[in-house]
């Protein structure tokens, strides 16, 4: 029965030691969050002295972000207003793409964010290049707008995370799901 019983921990202990660890890589922005910074730059920007009068607003359509203002120079003091909002909320401002200002109706001025979601192909595709290339053993696979990776070390998957954590990349990225 001793033999049986110790045969059956070694058994346990080298199925444990034979599975791979993984982890997700994924790009996420928590939209509750972004309304949430939006109200709160509101009030910022009614209550604020070199704003009164102003028709300075921030609105947000579907995935996308409207700024308005009266001139290039208040959309600069709103996309700040809004950022400072977004970055004590935890929303990673990396992800907000901001398209060039143009001149809307009155002579105001309209600027765009694209909220960014989802790790893109090119995106995927630099990722993977630089995990390659760095030499760390771990296997990659894309799904859909997220990269799994799995890997025999433990060690070698926090070597990906480090390394990821190091890049300059134009999104920000969250490491999900790590088992």
């Amino acid at each position: 029965m001793e033999i049986f019983k110790h045969h059956f921990l070694i058994k346990k202990r080298s199925d444990l030691l034979a599975k791979e660890a993984s982890f997700d890589i994924v790009s996420e922005m928590n939209k509750e969050e972004v309304k949430n910074a939006i109200q709160i730059a509101k009030k910022e920007i009614v209550n604020r002295f070199d704003f009164k009068g102003s028709i300075s607003d921030i609105k947000m359509e579907n995935d996308r972000l409207v700024l308005i203002s009266e001139d290039d120079y208040k959309i600069g003091q709103v996309k700040d207003i809004l950022a400072s909002k977004l970055i004590k909320r935890g929303v990673p401002t990396k992800n907000l793409h901001y398209s060039e200002s143009e001149h809307a109706f009155g002579g105001n001025v309209r600027q765009y964010a694209d909220l960014v979601s989802g790790i893109s192909k090119e995106h995927a595709k630099t990722i993977n290049d630089m995990i390659k290339k760095s030499g760390i053993k771990v296997k990659m696979q894309n799904q859909d707008d997220q990269i799994r990776v799995t890997g025999k070390n433990r060690d070698d998957l926090q070597k990906v995370i480090a390394l990821l954590r190091e890049a300059n990349l134009p999104i920000d990225l969250q490491f999900t799901n790590y088992r």
